[in-house]
C-alpha cells in the first residue's frame, strides 16, 4: 500500500456563506505527482491553501505526513510555488535564492551546490547577478520555481508553475520533476495546460468545489471514451 504524503478525506472550506470545497478527497502518494486541474474559481488554489496549512478546513481532514494541517514545523519538508510570485525585488535573483534558502535551513556549505542546481533547472544561471525588478514575468516565475525547488523538498506544491514559461523549458522542468518524483518525492501540482496533465500520473478534476474523476490518464480517457485530457475535462463539464 503506498503511503499517503497529502491525504484529503471529505474535505469541506467555506468563506462565509460560500462553499468554496464541498466534499473533497484527494491523496498524493510517495513518489508520485498529482495534476489538479478545473476552471479558475473551481477551488484549485484553496485546495493549495488548505493542504500547506495557510487555509484551516471548514470539515472533513487534512493530513500531510500523516499529521493534521496546519502544522507549521512540517513547513520545512515542503517545497512551495504560489500563482503570484512573492520575490524581493530589490534584491538580485542570487540573493532571493540564498535568503529563502537560509529560511529553509540549508546550510552555509550547502548553499552555493543547492543555488546553482535550482537556477540550472530553470535556465536563470545568467541572470543571478542581476536585480529582480529588472526580470520579466516568466524570469520571476522561474525564480519562484527555483526557490520551490531549494533543499529538496520531500513534498513539491506547486500553483500553476509553467504560466508564461516557454515550451522547450517547460519540458525541461518536467524532467526535472519527473526526474524528483523517481527519487521518491511527492508532488501535487495545478495546471491550466491540459497536456501537462497527461504528463501526471494520476490527475483530478475539480469542478464547482469538487473532485468529478481522480485517476490515471489513461484510465480516465478511457471511462470517458475520448483521446485527451482536455475531452475527459468538457465532457466532465457537460460540453459535448
Amino acid at each position: 500500500m503506498a503511503r499517503a504524503i497529502i491525504d484529503l478525506t471529505h474535505l469541506a472550506k467555506k468563506f462565509g456563506q460560500q462553499m468554496v470545497l464541498k466534499d473533497i478527497n484527494l491523496t498524493v502518494n510517495q513518489g508520485e505527482i498529482v495534476g489538479l486541474i478545473g476552471p479558475s474559481g473551481a477551488g484549485k488554489s484553496t485546495v493549495i491553501k488548505v493542504a500547506l496549512g495557510m487555509e484551516v478546513a471548514s470539515g472533513g481532514s487534512a493530513k500531510v505526513f500523516d499529521t493534521t494541517m496546519p502544522n507549521r514545523l512540517l513547513l520545512g519538508r515542503m517545497g512551495y510555488m504560489a500563482q503570484t510570485d512573492a520575490l524581493y525585488t530589490d534584491l538580485t535573483g542570487q540573493e532571493n535564492l540564498k535568503f529563502f534558502g537560509e529560511m529553509k535551513g540549508i546550510k552555509s556549505n550547502d548553499m552555493a551546490g543547492e543555488v546553482k542546481h535550482a537556477a540550472a533547472v530553470v535556465d536563470l544561471t545568467a541572470d543571478l547577478g542581476k536585480r529582480v525588478a529588472g526580470y520579466s514575468g516568466g524570469m520571476m516565475r522561474r525564480l519562484s520555481l527555483a526557490i520551490a525547488l531549494l533543499g529538496s523538498p520531500e513534498l513539491l506544491i506547486l500553483d500553476e508553475p509553467t504560466v508564461g514559461i516557454d515550451p522547450a523549458l517547460r519540458r525541461q522542468i518536467w524532467t526535472e520533476l519527473k526526474r524528483l518524483r523517481d527519487q521518491g518525492r511527492s508532488i501535487l501540482i495545478t495546471t491550466h495546460v491540459m497536456d501537462e496533465a497527461e504528463l501526471t500520473d494520476r490527475v483530478a478534476l475539480l469542478l464547482d468545489g469538487e473532485v468529478m474523476a481522480f485517476d490515471q490518464p489513461t484510465v480516465l480517457k478511457q471511462q470517458y471514451e475520448v483521446d485527451t485530457i482536455e475531452d475527459v475535462f468538457l465532457k466532465a463539464e457537460g460540453v459535448e
